[in-house]
């Protein structure tokens, strides 16, 4: 079965910079909320970095166990 090899790359590039365009015209059109925004983002990308080092751990972890 072939492996779709573009797609992680393009969605790599292309999630980040549409963040970035949403923000910018979070401010153009709603200013203040947009800080709602950012807090959010800021928010959810420490709760997604926290599952990630917790899985990073268990799994270092049942490596040394085995």
């Amino acid at each position: 079965m072939a492996t779709m090899q573009i797609a992680k790359p393009l969605l790599l590039i292309s999630t980040p910079v549409g963040v970035v365009i949403g923000v910018h015209e979070a401010f153009r059109l709603a200013g203040g909320l947009a800080f709602l925004l950012i807090a959010m983002l800021g928010l959810l990308s420490a709760a997604i970095g926290s599952i990630v080092v917790t899985i990073r751990r268990e799994q270092r972890a049942d490596g040394e166990r085995a």
